[in-house]
């Protein structure tokens, strides 16, 4: 049912993905002697002290749309538990390959500078967060078909 703690989980794992849309990947970082900031949406740069989109990533910002609706899309499917657990693993996989994905498209806009510590920003830990909290509702998927089998063992 949608009031479980699963539903609430799988939320805010899409909450948490479309938050990239807000907080930077990659911020402070000296590239052709300007600070740039990279985000889904594109790149931003300096200019006159003012943050100016210079780049956009097109391709990268629909992908993080769709990515955010995923599990958001997995909360309806509470009628087949077995079906919301496959999507939940298939979610999972999905957040990998666009963790990829970001992580390439950080490293070319990039070019060769060097990235420290303090250049990360938090939108590089909402994938893990959320990957986290897909894996929190997969277990309280599986323990409420557990409960449902062993109901059904009694009748």
């Amino acid at each position: 049912m949608l009031q479980r703690i699963q539903s609430i989980y799988l939320l805010f794992a899409g909450l948490i993905i479309a938050a990239l849309f807000v907080f930077p990947l990659v911020h402070g970082v000296y590239v052709n002697g300007k600070a740039i900031t990279v985000m889904v949406t594109g790149i931003y740069q300096d200019v006159n002290g003012q943050s100016a989109h210079t780049d956009f990533f097109t391709a990268l910002t629909v992908g993080t749309a769709i990515v955010a609706l995923l599990p958001l899309i997995t909360v309806f499917m509470y009628k087949n538990r077995r079906q919301q657990i496959n999507l939940c693993y298939g979610l999972m996989l999905v957040i990998i390959a666009y963790s990829y994905w970001v992580a390439q498209v950080v490293k070319n806009a990039i070019g060769g500078a060097y990235l420290n510590m303090s250049n990360y920003g938090i939108g590089i830990i909402l994938l893990s967060l959320s990957i986290v909290l897909i894996i929190l509702a997969q277990k309280s998927i599986q323990k409420d078909e557990k409960l449902v089998k062993s109901a059904d063992r009694l009748r």
